[in-house]
């Protein structure tokens, strides 16, 4: 066996592997062995048929088989001997072999060569970080959340907007009952989710026991996940009921009462331990989640811009596209050519930035451990929760929510990506010149949307 390697240009080369028969032939015929023992053919006991009939039935295939595996072996083992830095997969060079007669072949492979980049921070080079502050709305809005959760249920004697109101819906027909028609006798509305502003109108300030004439249709703008629920029907008798009345007679309206702000209440919220049980003492856990959550986003915005410094510094780093595209479309069947020349912009500067982190963590001996997903995976748990105003989340389900996290591999995939990025981040803090600056949530949305705050 023998590998030699001839490179095309700066980014692409074909390594060849040569093959002779000594270096597979022995496999071979232990392989074929091992098959004669296990083999049941037609007039004789199973592991007794002849070897010859064997090598005839078999013999090529396993032939193939087992000089595909020692190429491999070959190929990836030279590859890692020579360090080389490859990109996708090596592409077989498409050629005639007869695998019946001949014992010696010659097995290209184009490869695509990552390019040398050289990529220093220095500290001419500037950035900004933005602190995202909440505001005090923000506060009161999630203040507000909270007592509506820990509130209870009362029933009320007038519709409000954010009530829950039952009733029973009749089908009209000239102003009367239709015979045959639909009949909801337990018909759920909720006045704040109405999509049509006539109708709401006549459900806010109706009163327990009233009468109201309805269209549903209109009630909710067509939508069939809504009318089938309110109406009990199927979605396909759904675009019948454009411009239909029905009656509509208020048996209940139910409405959240907020908690008060009281020792039950902090209890309920943080549990007996915490010492959080007065509402200045609240504002400061709520800005302190808020902090946590924010600083997620402000360090994702910083790890943009600085991926985007970086490219910038890097230049024009030349590619082989053509031999990338080939190698794309093999890994990937069902692609279109279409779709991979669009993509191709992205994927080579996604490449680019990739082997310039790789460098840069290399170069500042920076590793990436379990305990970084770990505490990146509860970050994470954390702030999901908090997007739902769960801000006092035990410690063990947030243990239990981030350890299932991590038992997705697309999901650890992602957290390691992160993490990082975040560690490319902290290098960079402590070479370039950081400018930091507080923004409003507002403010920052701009600056991610692209526009000046």
């Amino acid at each position: 066996m023998a590998v030699s390697i001839k490179q095309t240009s700066d980014v692409a080369a074909v390594i060849t592997v040569s093959v002779k028969g000594a270096d597979y032939q022995a496999q071979v015929e232990k392989e074929i062995k091992n098959y004669q023992k296990k083999a049941t053919l037609p007039g004789f006991r199973k592991g007794h048929a002849p070897l010859g009939l064997i090598k005839k039935q078999v013999g090529e295939s396993i032939k193939v088989d087992e000089i595909n595996r020692y190429v491999v072996k070959e190929l990836f083992g030279y590859i890692d001997e020579q360090k080389l830095q490859i990109l996708g997969q090596p592409l077989p060079v498409v050629a005639d072999y007869d695998f019946a007669t001949q014992e010696d072949f010659d097995f290209a492979y184009d490869v695509a060569l990552a390019p040398s980049i050289d990529v220093q921070l220095s500290k001419e080079d500037k950035l900004t970080y933005y602190n995202i502050a909440a505001t005090k709305e923000m506060e009161d809005e999630q203040i507000k959340h909270m007592l509506d959760n820990a509130g209870t249920q009362i029933d009320a004697e007038e519709v409000a907007e954010n009530d829950v109101v039952y009733g029973r819906m009749v089908e009209l027909e000239n102003g009367a009952p239709k015979e045959g028609g639909i009949v909801a006798e337990k018909a759920l509305i909720l006045p704040r989710f109405a999509r049509n502003e006539e109708q709401k109108a006549k459900l806010i300030g109706a009163k327990l026991g009233d009468v109201l004439t309805l269209v549903p249709y209109s009630l909710y703008d067509g939508q069939p996940a809504e009318l089938t629920s309110l109406l009990d029907i199927k979605r396909e008798d759904v675009s019948a009921l454009e411009g239909v009345e029905f009656s509509y007679e208020i048996n209940k309206i139910s409405r959240r009462q907020p908690a008060e702000m009281n020792e039950a209440f902090f209890v309920e919220a943080f549990g007996q331990e915490s010492e959080i049980r007065t509402e200045e003492a609240l504002r400061q856990n709520i800005r302190e989640s808020f902090g946590e959550q924010f600083a997620t986003e402000s360090d994702f915005k910083f790890a943009r811009d600085l991926r985007e410094l970086l490219l910038a510094k890097a230049g024009d780093v030349k590619y082989d596209e053509a031999l990338l595209k080939r190698i794309f479309q093999a890994n990937n069947k069902e692609a279109k050519e279409e779709d991979i020349d669009r993509d191709m912009p992205q994927v080579l500067k996604d490449i680019t930035f990739d082997r310039i982190k790789g460098d840069l963590l290399k170069a500042h001996n920076v590793k990436i451990e379990d305990a970084d997903l770990e505490k990146l995976a509860l970050i994470v748990a954390k702030n999901q929760f908090a997007m739902y105003g769960m801000t006092s989340v035990p410690d063990d389900l947030l243990a239990s929510y981030a350890k299932n996290m991590l038992q997705d591999e697309r999901t650890k995939e992602n957290l390691i990506d992160r993490v990082a990025d975040s560690k490319l981040a902290e290098i960079a803090k402590s070479v370039i010149s950081v400018e930091e600056k507080t923004v409003t949530p507002e403010e920052f949305n701009a600056l991610v949307n692209g526009a000046k705050a």
